[in-house]
């Protein structure tokens, strides 16, 4: 895999350099120091990742992100100092489509390799979503249960890349009253998943926070996927976060939830697989669908990547393919 580093700081480079060359089969195609020269370098010579820095001069990495997915599209992940501090720009960043985001390796006195560790494993996950690495075993399906009517609603949501300005705007379209509990499952870093709850709350009118151990989705609060494990629907309607399937290359997994939600949900509940890249989401919508769910993907137009979406228009998972801004006046109609 070829790797672009965009980054205005040379021990910065240095070190990224260093960490690339530890893992087998991971080379540097070329070296920005800042968000205008990373654009023409996709342009001339597009890699298969590129580690983009937030804060630079000329053009930031936000900007960067966004010329980069509308221009030369590939696969972008956020490496600055202390992504916690950076919060609103993180997710700027990953509304444009950065797949994810990771603090820049800081070595000191100790080992480079446990320093690096978190950031190669995000570049080999990349891996095997751009075909680099062959295939990942498919998770083995849940069983299906048959549908049980009540009074419940339930609107669950998948995204990845895109997903904090996608979800940000579609929630913001939904009323104090909705009368369903919301689920959200985001690709996205536990160490930072606090602050994207922190940050969709300050955009949208109902409150959101991290899903925890042993809640039941309530109408008017927003849960958010918050760790690294998968989040489970239980037959008993709580959530649970579980390291199983270990096997699953994202972690937490839409597909893991949805599939649960498929099979355990005792009411009524909508289905909406938002942008993203690979295809995590797509055989999960389709068990929804098959249990009698409405089902939603995001149209390609409106998709800042348009991987998961397609992955369940082709897998025939969706009832309806809609842009982002009719999805929350449907689901507002199919759950009111």
């Amino acid at each position: 895999m070829r790797i672009g580093i965009v980054n205005d700081l040379q021990i910065a480079v240095e070190t990224l350099r260093r960490a690339i060359a530890l893992e087998p089969g991971l080379e540097v195609a070329w070296v920005a120091s800042n968000g205008e020269e990373a654009v023409a370098q996709c342009a001339r010579d597009r890699p298969d990742v590129v580690l983009m820095d937030l804060i630079m001069p000329v053009m930031d990495g936000v900007e960067a992100t966004r010329r980069i997915m509308a221009e030369s599209p590939c696969a972008i992940v956020v490496v600055t100092v202390d992504v916690a501090r950076h919060t609103a720009r993180v997710f700027d960043a990953m509304g444009h489509g950065a797949l994810d985001a990771v603090d820049t390796p800081v070595v000191g006195g100790g080992d480079l390799r446990t320093a690096a560790a978190p950031l190669l494993r995000k570049i080999r996950n990349i891996g095997w979503l751009i075909g680099r690495y062959g295939s990942r075993p498919n998770l083995t399906p849940v069983p299906k249960a048959a549908p049980r009517a009540d009074a419940q609603r339930l609107l669950v949501i998948g995204a990845s890349a895109g997903g904090p300005a996608t979800l940000a705007q579609l929630l913001r379209d939904v009323p104090l009253d909705f009368p369903a509990g919301i689920v959200l499952v985001q690709h996205v870093d536990a160490s930072f998943a606090a602050g994207m709850a922190d940050w969709l709350n300050d955009q949208v009118l109902l409150p959101v926070r991290l899903v925890r151990e042993g809640e039941r989705p309530l109408p008017g609060q927003v849960l958010l996927a918050g760790t690294d494990d998968h989040l489970h629907l239980l037959a008993d309607g709580t959530l649970r976060y579980t390291p199983d399937p270990k096997e699953s290359l994202y972690r937490p997994s839409i597909d893991v939830f949805f599939h649960s939600v498929a099979q355990h949900w005792r009411g009524t509940a909508v289905g909406v697989l938002l942008t993203g890249m690979g295809q995590d989401g797509a055989r999960g919508l389709k068990a929804m669908r098959e249990r009698g769910c409405l089902t939603i993907a995001q149209d390609q137009a409106t998709s800042a990547v348009y991987g998961m979406p397609k992955a369940a228009a082709a897998l025939q998972a969706a009832v309806e393919i809609k842009p982002l801004d009719q999805i929350a006046p449907r689901v507002i109609q199919a759950l009111a």
